[in-house]
């Protein structure tokens, strides 16, 4: 049994790490001494993922991902004034950040300063006027305000390209009884449960790829990388599971299967095996059929990487903004994940 005041502080530490998509190096610092911890030698391949093999007593192979970036922002451009103009990464809105404090990630350091919509004390002669009636806040219309001139900006490497996240001081968790409540949930709980699940995995049947993918969030661009380049029976991508009135998934300790997804569905016969695994650890499983969704297993079985993909998950309220999972639908994650890899995947090997 998973202790959720440890589960809480391992997420915790995780999310604290900024990580945007192609500027993760910060959480890889991280996961490299928690693997190297449990005596695994992971490595980074070149399109950044970090990868950890659990070699099998027998033929076979698969992959549990869980994508390493969070999403956020791109610097557009730095005005003459110090003003700091981003376009979103992944599904980032201003909405959800609202005003307050970023982090610019600067090649020479990190430079903090204020999300800004203008004054609401205006009139319609102020374009931010209609933002108090009806119009959604736009990232062509908002502002970072750093107080600093264009060339220290430069001179902190902040200029097109570098990224934006959220203010590292409003990151950490909020702990509410049994659920986490924190931006980037969505893969920073995830990747907390691959490490859960390589602490536990001995000589499993067949090998286990632990895979923390780079740049999901802008198009699962190192999950197709990785099953381009390594063949795989099988992949489970670990994700957070939305609740929202159209899909039929409950907020709570229960762990959900996604069947199918935006790009692609998901392999009946892997899906099954899960909800086997799910009762044999006296948990269960919902099942969830979702729009406006994609995963590094449907990137992939959509280029035709991988033959057989499942997605697998926590369900979680405010997803891509300041989300709340249960943390028993987190550790439930990894018992049945164990039980998978001992017990379920002895069916995956196919004849090469």
């Amino acid at each position: 049994m998973i202790n959720f005041d440890e589960l809480f502080s391992l997420i915790g530490a995780l999310v604290m790490c900024h990580s945007p998509s192609g500027h993760e190096g910060e959480v890889d610092d991280l996961l490299m001494r928690k693997f190297g911890e449990l005596g695994l030698a992971p490595r980074i391949d070149a399109a950044g993922n970090l990868i950890v093999k659990i070699a099998g007593s027998g033929p076979g192979s698969l992959a549990i991902t869980a994508h390493k970036d969070e999403i956020g922002c791109s610097v557009h451009d730095v005005e003459a004034d110090g003003k700091v103009r981003v376009r979103r990464l992944g599904g980032a809105f201003p909405w959800i950040y609202g005003e307050g404090v970023v982090d610019l990630l600067g090649d020479k350091g990190v430079v903090s300063g204020v999300l800004s919509f203008g004054s609401r004390h205006v009139s319609h002669a102020s374009p931010q006027f209609a933002y108090k009636e009806s119009a959604p806040v736009k990232w062509e219309e908002v502002w970072v305000e750093t107080k600093l001139s264009r060339e220290a900006l430069r001179a902190a490497g902040i200029g097109p390209g570098a990224r934006m996240v959220v203010g590292r001081h409003r990151k950490a968790p909020f702990r509410m009884g049994e659920h986490i409540a924190s931006y980037t949930l969505d893969n920073k709980a995830s990747l907390a449960i691959l490490l859960l699940l390589a602490s536990r995995l001995k000589n499993p049947p067949l090998d286990v790829y632990l895979v923390a993918t780079a740049n999901e969030e802008v198009g699962g661009l190192g999950a197709l990388y990785f099953t381009k380049s390594q063949p795989l029976d099988a992949l489970i991508a670990l994700e957070i599971v939305p609740v929202a009135p159209e899909y039929s998934v409950e907020e709570g300790p229960v762990p959900a299967i996604v069947t199918e997804d935006a790009f692609a569905p998901y392999d009946r016969g892997l899906n099954q095996t899960l909800h086997r695994c799910a009762s044999a650890v006296d948990s269960q499983a919902q099942l969830a059929s979702l729009q406006g969704f994609g995963s590094d297993a449907s990137f992939s079985l959509r280029a035709g990487h991988v033959a057989k993909a499942a997605c697998f998950g926590f369900p979680t309220l405010n997803t891509h903004g300041y989300e709340i999972a249960h943390l028993g639908a987190i550790a439930r994650c990894v018992d049945v994940l164990e039980a998978f890899c001992t017990t379920g995947a002895h069916t995956l090997a196919q004849p090469r």
